[in-house]
């Protein structure tokens, strides 16, 4: 296994490294912490390179990413620190490939999956909210997930942490304007079905195993600003008085969990 060391804050794979960091080389995701890597691994990510703290000694993992990159670094912890996104760095970090989103994969995702539920998350700005969603659809069962304009970047290092790697294998098609995702909707004979506090129908009464797409907007915003298209469904969580929200993946967890039980009955 060949290893170049850096020893150089200014060495061009570290400078690099940060700015993808940033998620100014939109091209390209940073992954980082073992648990993530070894996802990254396990998944059909294209790897890029491979970052590890001088002394990593976890010999299973970095030869796994030895097999799928030959840009392998070994870096002083000083400069391990400097392309870090975590306060305590666990010592080893990738680069990937960005992965390919589009409407299509939705639609063969769609074809070959029980649970016909597409997630539209609407301008959800919280990185750590819009991660913490994508995992809890993956162990839905999801057919996957749709992310509006003016959302938090479904890869950037905080959703990916969140996602607990979800997001390496979730269909997923982002940066699409409302208006897009509706038409596509409507062209794949699915329900919309809006989260809202004063529907009336309860997510209990509703048929989970008709095709939806399930809208949830912010946590902050809800679905303000969002033209709903006709014959659209509303439903609500019931709770008890004097409680105005939930989290909004627990919001997430609650409908499509009896989504899948109604599935699976």
């Amino acid at each position: 296994m060949a290893i170049e060391k850096l020893t150089s804050r200014e060495n061009p794979r570290l400078i690099r490294a940060r700015k993808i960091r940033d998620g100014r080389e939109p091209d390209s995701i940073f992954i980082e912490g073992k648990r993530l890597v070894d996802e990254a691994l396990r998944s059909d990510l294209v790897i890029e390179e491979c970052f590890v703290v001088e002394g990593f000694n976890d010999e299973e993992l970095l030869g796994a990413a030895a097999a799928r990159t030959r840009k392998v670094a070994d870096v002083p912890e000083r400069l391990f620190a400097s392309i870090s996104d975590t306060k305590q760095p666990q010592g080893i970090a990738l680069i990937a490939e960005r992965p390919s989103t589009s409407s299509l994969i939705l639609e063969s995702s769609l074809a070959s999956t029980d649970l016909r539920i597409v997630v539209f998350l609407f301008e959800i700005n919280n990185p750590s909210n819009l991660g913490a969603i994508m995992r809890t659809a993956a162990a839905a069962g999801v057919a996957g997930i749709i992310v509006s304009t003016n959302s938090a970047d479904v890869y950037s290092p905080k959703s990916l942490r969140a996602s607990m790697g979800a997001a390496f294998t979730l269909p997923v098609w982002d940066e699409v304007t409302a208006e897009q995702a509706f038409d596509w909707a409507a062209g794949n004979m699915l329900t919309c079905t809006a989260t809202a506090a004063a529907a009336d129908l309860s997510y209990t009464e509703v048929d989970w195993t008709k095709p939806r797409l399930l809208i949830f907007g912010s946590e902050a915003g809800g679905l303000e600003g969002l033209d709903l298209p006709g014959g659209h469904d509303e439903v609500r969580i019931p709770m008890t008085a004097g409680i105005e929200s939930l989290n909004l993946a627990v919001s997430a967890g609650i409908i499509l969990f009896e989504a899948r039980r109604q599935m699976m009955t």
